[in-house]
């Protein structure tokens, strides 16, 4: 059985629709109304061989802020249902992702004790039309409603575009990692028996 979830969050700002199969094949279908974003989503899709489905209308004629973040709040909600209470789960995740100058560092636990360390100085704040300081925001979403303890170093590299797409395939990568499950578990990998 394929550990899935579909999730809708409607507010004044923003409608969003995720659909996420954690035991996937890296399809991606991300309409945000942000191009650079429904890339960034696609590579994290591809590189945790997630299938995710992304539709998200909201008030981009003010900024892409909404949008982005609640689509993250979304997205940490799926996630969170999708692993359910944790069972059988390797819980944790690490990937190193070079991508040309860049060398990014991402390591997870799926703790249900959301926190995140953002190790990133971009040396400037657009990608095109897309506001990169915004990644924070995405991941603070994602990590919050996930249950995620999530660290993120950007090691070295200045190329502001290989720089957060490094992330968000060491985040499909670390993620994928952490989903994985282990035979020889029954329950959660806990002392505490349960996460």
């Amino acid at each position: 059985m394929k550990r899935k979830a579909s999730i809708k969050r409607k507010t004044r700002e923003t409608e969003i629709e995720v659909e996420l199969t954690l035991d996937g094949s890296g399809t991606c279908d991300a309409q945000t109304g942000v191009p650079f974003f429904d890339h960034l989503l696609d590579s994290f899709s591809r590189h945790g061989f997630f299938d995710l489905k992304v539709r998200a209308t909201g008030d981009l004629e003010v900024d892409q802020h909404h949008t982005v973040e609640d689509v993250g709040i979304v997205l940490g909600q799926a996630l969170r249902e999708a692993v359910g209470d944790g069972s059988g789960l390797a819980r944790f995740g690490s990937s190193r992702v070079p991508m040309a100058d860049v060398l990014v560092q991402v390591d997870l636990d799926l703790s249900n004790r959301p926190y995140l360390v953002y190790g990133v100085a971009l040396s400037r704040d657009w990608v095109g039309q897309f506001d990169a300081a915004l990644v924070e925001d995405f991941l603070y979403a994602l990590t919050t409603n996930g249950g995620v303890d999530l660290h993120v170093q950007l090691v070295y590299g200045h190329n502001v575009h290989h720089s957060v797409e490094a992330i968000f395939k060491g985040l499909g990568r670390a993620l994928d990692q952490a989903t994985q499950t282990d035979p020889r578990l029954e329950g959660a990998l806990s002392t505490k028996g349960s996460l």
